[in-house]
């Protein structure tokens, strides 16, 4: 298994706190997968507003921490190194689930159609073995 930490993560990809989203890398292949890891606390300063009675990580920043876990898959490929990632669309969104203060969020992407600098990844997110986001996230590699 390639594990990394946070000081290889912030080498590959330029988010920082508080929008670096994702904790450590569990595993990956250069250009095919990563699979990867956000413990969410409640000291995140999203749940200050988002909702205080019932405390929900918004879906957008959990895909977000879906297309920094593909971007490391992507941009870990030794023809990518030093560049960046944007996002180029998302297919085939689908929530089926909540993320709270204590779960222990994985994050997978796959990379699924790669062209030039732009591609797809097919991503899931889980807690507990339970899918709470399943999304195709377009891509485009800066030059």
């Amino acid at each position: 298994m390639n594990r990394l930490g946070i000081k290889e993560i912030e080498a590959i990809i330029p988010h920082r706190h508080p929008f670096l989203l994702v904790d450590y890398i569990e595993d990956f292949e250069p250009g095919v997968f990563a699979r990867g890891y956000k413990c969410v606390t409640f000291r995140e300063d999203f749940f200050a507003g988002h909702f205080s009675q019932m405390p929900v990580m918004p879906g957008v920043l959990i895909i977000e921490a879906l297309a920094q876990v593909g971007a490391i898959a992507i941009l870990s490929k030794e023809k990518n190194k030093g560049k960046t990632a944007l996002f180029g669309g998302i297919e085939k969104c689908r929530f089926k689930g909540q993320v709270q203060p204590g779960d222990k969020l994985k994050l997978e992407a796959r990379i699924i159609k790669e062209k030039g600098p732009a591609g797809v990844g097919e991503t899931i997110a889980s807690v507990d073995g339970k899918i709470v986001v399943k999304a195709e996230i377009a891509f485009m590699i800066m030059l």
